[in-house]
């Protein structure tokens, strides 16, 4: 297998670094770059009367080529155990399958987190648009510039934690720390050259704004297929238990009356057991799919 050669800069190392991880989720990536250099770039910092190339040289010797610290991030991640043992399958690869996500954590953390995206959702837009709007409004104030750069940093906090939940709840790998900053000796307008240039930024503002119509979607569908099974197979089962149907379909009149005899309500019990299977696979489904615009949109590479 032929080897790299030796990277003589902190961009040649990190680009050799990402091809070694090619395939592992973008979350590790997004880690082992970011942990890489800073490293390196702190390495810099304490040598400055050497150059980038022999300092390079230098530390690889110690910290390891590009290859070597791939392979051991995989390593590390494959030792790593949860509760989501293979969440980045898709949800047609389910090893237990329709009855056996029942037992599936990935289907109750995805549900979970569609309840909460309406209240996230909202405080992310929220945040969003009063931020977009104040940073627009002090733009000719001299207050504009630093509560630009408060808002750009407190998108990359929020993009951070909203990743943090992603994982715990949905099962997808996601950076478990925020990307490398520039050194101190960068001036405030390259600052703000890079956030502004930073594709990252705005992909992250966009997630935070798309997440109220995504937010109100994953509830509604959320809430209703909970009420619907729920009141079918309880209903049914009371109505069973007491003698008592409180069903009415006035509009399909046999309908009505199937809902009105023991067979009817035991088919409607059935089918109110069957729809919570199918609610628990519907919310994995929209899991997993949300957790590939998470990666999309909130991980730097």
């Amino acid at each position: 297998m032929p080897t790299s050669p030796q990277p003589e800069t902190v961009g040649a190392y990190l680009d050799q670094l990402q091809r070694a991880l090619k395939g592992a989720s973008p979350g590790l990536i997004s880690d082992a770059l970011a942990d890489a250099e800073d490293h390196l770039r702190s390495e810099l910092a304490t040598n400055p009367e050497r150059t980038e190339r022999e300092v390079l040289a230098s530390v690889i010797e110690t910290y390891g080529t590009p290859e070597e610290i791939a392979e051991e991030y995989r390593s590390m991640e494959a030792t790593i155990s949860g509760p989501f043992p293979k969440a980045e399958a898709a949800p047609s690869q389910a090893p237990h399958g329709f009855f056996g996500v029942i037992r599936d954590p990935r289907a109750y953390g995805a549900l979970l987190y569609m309840l909460l995206s309406l209240v996230t959702g909202i405080f992310y837009f929220v945040w969003a648009v009063t931020g977009l709007s104040l940073t627009a409004g002090f733009a000719i104030l001299i207050i504009g510039i630093p509560f630009a750069l408060l808002f750009i940093g407190s998108v990359r906090v929020l993009s951070h934690v909203e990743g943090r939940i992603i994982e715990g709840l949905l099962g997808v790998r996601m950076p478990r720390r925020l990307p490398a900053t520039s050194d101190g000796n960068v001036t405030i307008w390259a600052r703000i050259g890079d956030a502004l240039t930073d594709a990252r930024t705005w992909s992250s503002l966009l997630y935070l704004l798309l997440m109220l119509p995504l937010g109100v979607a994953y509830f509604v569908i959320a809430v209703t297929g909970i009420a619907i099974s729920l009141s079918l197979t309880l209903g049914s089962l009371w109505a069973l238990i007491s003698n008592r149907s409180n069903f009415s379909i006035s509009d399909v009149p046999w309908l009505d009356h199937l809902m009105h005899t023991a067979p009817g309500l035991m088919l409607s019990a059935i089918i109110g057991v069957l729809m919570i299977f199918v609610v628990l696979h519907v919310a994995k489904a929209i899991g997993w799919l949300h957790g590939r615009i998470a990666e999309a949109l909130l991980v730097r590479l």
